[in-house]
């Protein structure tokens, strides 16, 4: 038998292939890190009022954002506003917002018909749920 002996591979060769190969080093290690750092936290929201209240036609419109600090995504993310004047619950109002990832924020706005500046505005995360 013959032994038939295989082409030296080429400097272009060579070339592509450790670009090729530090490429992939480079994607292996940050998938690494990526995967060692992530703490699996659960969602961690938290809701703010965003902007001055504005009163259009006799509604006033009361902007909020809403923002996802922990590692999990959140869904069905449900905000929840209560309006309290003289101490009594005057108007309630509830948002869902559907998907909520990592890091991800969302922004939505509440309205109502009494003057939110005359009382006192509560707003926070009722529930959400895990995908």
């Amino acid at each position: 038998m013959t032994k038939t002996e295989q082409p030296k591979r080429s400097i272009a060769e060579w070339t592509t292939f450790s670009i090729a190969s530090f490429i992939l080093a480079i994607i292996v290690i940050l998938v690494g890190y990526t995967w060692l750092n992530e703490k699996n936290q659960p969602p961690i929201l938290s809701v703010t009022k965003k902007q001055t209240i504005r009163e259009i036609n006799g509604q006033f419109y009361v902007p909020f954002e809403v923002i996802n600090s922990g590692g999990d995504t959140a869904e069905s993310v449900q905000i929840m506003a209560e309006l309290m004047i003289d101490g009594k619950v005057t108007e309630t109002g509830e948002q869902q917002i559907d998907f909520l990832s990592s890091g991800e924020s969302e922004e939505g706005a509440f309205i109502f018909s009494h003057n939110p500046r005359q009382g006192q505005l509560n707003l926070r995360v009722g529930s959400y749920k895990l995908p």
